[in-house]
């Protein structure tokens, strides 16, 4: 999906019903995942504060990369609300740590640390009509992706077919330097978790059913998610 910032979804597969899967009132079926919130009557849903993160802590954390294959800017977190500034939260949970869970009613993303504790991130998450909720896995993961947009999203969006065999990796490719791609029963669902360089997404709702963050949030929740890894998606 491509929009009116540059946001373009992660999708690089026709449009394909999945078993299992919740139908939904959606024009691409091939983003939803599957209904059944298994496990999920084991979350707790809190997700209270440790401490906040002062603007000077802001600035170095989401301040530039350089290092990269394409040198990072920093994040302007002017246009940054600082609920959704990075930090640990209590959350109680039976989930194993390492867990990511994605909670898009509000826009966070939580990665369980155990004890009691996460790592909370703020996210964009899919728009009405794109949501979806369920259990999932990362079944593979990669650093600066190329992005292909599926035939489906070309013939709604035919500005996204000048990028039918690919577009290259860069600060402008909408998958950003990191992403996981989610699976389910060994089959590539479509969704992913990526990384966007454009602050007043997050805390909104602008895919279709894919979760984004900060990259330099992206970087520190890839660093830490093998492949394998369980993925949540709560109602919203």
């Amino acid at each position: 999906m491509i929009t009116g910032d540059g946001i373009a979804d992660a999708g690089e597969m026709g449009e394909v019903a999945r078993p299992g899967l919740r139908p939904g009132v959606l024009d691409r079926r091939s983003f939803l995942l599957g209904s059944a919130a298994v496990g999920l009557g084991a979350l707790g849903l809190a997700g209270c504060t440790t401490g906040g993160m002062s603007l000077a802590e802001a600035t170095k954390v989401y301040g530039p990369v350089p290092d990269e294959q394409f040198p990072i800017p920093a994040v302007d977190i002017s246009k940054l609300d600082p609920k959704y500034f990075r930090r640990i939260v209590h959350y109680d949970t039976d989930e194993a740590p390492g867990t990511i869970i994605v909670d898009p009613a509000k826009f966070y993303v939580y990665r369980i640390e155990g004890e009691g504790k996460a790592t909370r991130y703020g996210a964009n998450v899919g728009r009405d009509g794109f949501l979806w909720s369920g259990d999932a896995y990362v079944g593979r993961k990669a650093e600066w992706p190329v992005w292909t947009p599926p035939k489906e999203m070309i013939a709604r969006q035919p500005e996204a077919g000048k990028y039918a065999n690919g577009m290259p990796a860069g600060l402008d490719n909408p998958l950003g330097a990191r992403v996981l791609y989610l699976y389910q029963d060994g089959k590539y669902t479509l969704y992913t978790i990526y990384s966007t360089r454009i602050p007043k997404t997050i805390g909104t709702g602008l895919t279709s059913g894919c979760t984004g963050l900060l990259t330099q949030d992206m970087l520190h929740l890839y660093s830490r998610t093998p492949v394998d890894t369980k993925v949540v998606v709560l109602p919203a």
